[in-house]
């Protein structure tokens, strides 16, 4: 039974739509994560902060990725809004934390989180321009 719902789930997604599925929660669970308990350190966001507070930034975080999760059923063609909602919310978080190292110098480290966010950033724009394999036919 698990196989079968596994399977079927597969087909339902592709890839495509499993990346968004996976990375969309990915986004909703760290936006939840600012609300729950928000980051101790917010030097790094400061930019961000002096125009929303972190409330709104997590509504951001969680729309942006509950909006990936939505299209990820989506066939191809028709899923593509999902990746730039991803990046809509990842590439102002990155920024500001390079920003916040230079040229601000109040962060240290904040080159460090602007790299891990722009590495979080190619899958998505690399399976943005991926096609999904041809289904295989049936054999009977």
């Amino acid at each position: 039974m698990p196989r079968r719902i596994a399977r079927r789930l597969s087909r339902i997604l592709g890839r495509r739509g499993a990346f968004l599925a996976s990375f969309g929660a990915l986004w909703a669970l760290y936006g939840f994560g600012q609300l729950v308990e928000p980051l101790p350190d917010t030097r790094g966001i400061r930019l961000l902060l002096n125009v929303m507070p972190l409330e709104a930034w997590a509504g951001c975080w969680i729309a942006c990725g509950l909006l990936a999760v939505a299209t990820s059923v989506l066939p191809e063609g028709r899923d593509w809004i999902g990746f730039p909602a991803l990046l809509a919310i990842v590439v102002p978080w990155m920024l500001s934390y390079l920003v916040s190292w230079w040229p601000l110098g109040d962060n240290t480290r904040g080159w460090v989180t602007a790299l891990i966010w722009a590495v979080a950033a190619v899958p998505v724009i690399v399976v943005a321009g991926w096609r999904e394999p041809p289904r295989p036919k049936k054999l009977e």
